[in-house]
């Protein structure tokens, strides 16, 4: 019977377990085409743990272990390091970088997780809150007016911008676009927008299929801060 215990619990699955990394990061699954996944596992180098891939919203927040690692998403938990997919998407994710965002874009042409997976540093002192992360993934210039800044961005770059209110307020955004090789300045979007000094903004310009105007995608990332046990 013993023998028969000591097996069963060598053939579970590699899972973390209760205890809260020093690392957070969440997800986003950037684009998923209809199909793609919607939760995978996330393995650490060490163990993993079930995560969700939002489409329009940040993931929860997850915790990793520190130090340098290499990271892969997985249908099914290995019950060993060396039993991983070598073709499972991966990314490499340095000691220094203990907040991060896990974008991910579709990869048909990976037949074990249809997914590509991009790793961006959301250091706090990096990126505060109440600014904003730009990102214009296309071959157009965008720019314009966001509240009290200049948004200028050049094709295929990312910038941060500064907080575009003061408080608990609605500014304006008023952007416009130029095709590649063309002085013409194309209106992209004129609105308001809601400002919450607490939160971290991601913004994202993206080819929107069938027409030549980008889209623009934001997602908020507001962290409740969590409380520290007490310390015997």
């Amino acid at each position: 019977m013993r023998r028969l215990l000591v097996l069963l619990c060598l053939l579970q699955p590699l899972t973390a377990d209760e205890t809260k990394g020093p690392r957070t990061c969440r997800i986003l699954f950037l684009g998923a085409p209809q199909g793609a996944p919607e939760t995978l596992q996330l393995f650490d180098g060490a163990a993993c743990q079930p995560v969700e891939l939002p489409r329009m919203s940040f993931s929860p927040v997850y915790h990793l272990p520190a130090g340098d690692r290499v990271l892969r998403l997985l249908t099914t938990p290995p019950l060993k390091p060396e039993e991983v997919d070598p073709t499972a998407p991966k990314a490499s994710i340095a000691a220094a970088v203990t907040d991060f965002y896990l974008i991910l874009n579709s990869d048909p042409a990976n037949k074990s997780v249809p997914v590509r997976m991009q790793i961006i540093d959301a250091d706090a002192a990096k990126f505060k809150a109440g600014q904003m992360l730009w990102f214009n993934l296309t071959p157009n210039s965008v720019g314009g007016q966001v509240g009290r800044e200049q948004l200028a961005m050049a094709p295929n770059s990312r910038v941060i911008l500064n907080a575009p209110a003061t408080g608990n307020e609605d500014y304006k955004v008023n952007l416009s676009f130029r095709l590649p090789g063309s002085d013409v300045l194309y209106p992209l979007c004129e609105t308001n927008w809601s400002f919450d000094p607490r939160s971290r903004t991601v913004q994202f310009v993206i080819v929107q299929e069938g027409s030549r105007a980008p889209r623009v995608l934001g997602f908020p990332d507001y962290r409740i801060e969590e409380k520290k046990e007490a310390q015997p």
